[in-house]
């Protein structure tokens, strides 16, 4: 199924409340067989080259932005992956712009997170530069005006999140961001860095804390990006309240790996350990 896409309007696929649940549809035999061919020949040859051609053009605004982040959920969901989002009504629950902390698993959550949240309020990410200067869909990177760390010093990324963000987040521009090192399926919170903390008590904004299982898309041995697709998994996003910095952050950094590394566990507790 494709979303329906009218300029300036965006796809009202998550605007349900505070929950989302996708309609049982069912993987086609072609999806089941070869799940990962089916993915991604549908996803590259439908909403990143849409998008990447309206980028070329200078045409990728938000609601283009958002219509292709739906459109590859929509792809997810055909492929038998429910998708579950809770929580939502956190996205909006500020007066101003607000910081989304989560756990990072793999590449299905930087194409689904702006249909969820981008209609709500205006977010960007914070992305490594190799994204902004790769053929094609940098482009569509640049043109979401990141903040862009080159993960080859850790003091001069802390620079850049810090002074980019507190640009963006006065300019009404949410920031999605997260702390993990690399991408991975299981969650350490001594791995989980302080940075989103760090960056919300500077700019005085809160924090949301978003946990999320994404690995149905997985991670490729020789491309990260191009990893196993596994049709029939689920795919859940859960936000939790917003939260104000206090002090130096501690007790709030730790509130964010417990609610993380819960969440993690009773959903692992209901889907089972997924191969």
């Amino acid at each position: 199924m494709i979303p329906q896409h009218i300029d300036g309007v965006f796809p009202e696929k998550f605007l349900t409340g505070d929950m989302y649940r996708s309609p049982d549809i069912q993987a086609g035999v072609v999806s089941r067989m070869l799940p990962s061919l089916s993915f991604y020949s549908r996803l590259f040859f439908g909403p990143v080259r849409w998008l990447c051609r309206r980028a070329a053009r200078g045409l990728c605004d938000d609601a283009a932005w958002v219509y292709a982040s739906i459109w590859t959920t929509d792809i997810m969901e055909s492929m038998g992956c429910p998708v579950e989002v809770e929580g939502m009504d956190a996205i909006s629950a500020t007066d101003g712009p607000c910081l989304f902390v989560a756990n990072h698993m793999s590449t299905l959550e930087t194409f689904m997170l702006p249909g969820i949240i981008h209609p709500r309020r205006p977010v960007t990410f914070v992305v490594k530069k190799s994204l902004t200067t790769m053929p094609f869909f940098g482009a569509v990177m640049r043109s979401r005006d990141p903040i862009v760390v080159g993960r080859v010093s850790p003091r001069e990324d802390l620079a850049a999140v810090l002074e980019g963000g507190v640009e963006r987040l006065k300019k009404g521009i949410s920031i999605i961001v997260f702390p993990q090192s690399t991408r991975s399926r299981v969650f350490d919170a001594h791995r989980f860095n302080s940075i989103g903390v760090k960056l919300a008590r500077k700019a005085g904004v809160p924090i949301v804390p978003l946990a999320l299982k994404t690995d149905a898309w997985g991670q490729g041995k020789k491309i990260k990006e191009l990893g196993p697709v596994k049709a029939g998994m689920p795919v859940r996003y859960r936000f939790a309240p917003p939260m104000r910095i206090r002090s130096q952050g501690k007790e709030e950094q730790a509130a964010i790996c417990e609610f993380i590394a819960g969440t993690l566990a009773a959903w692992q507790a209901r889907d089972g350990m997924n191969p």
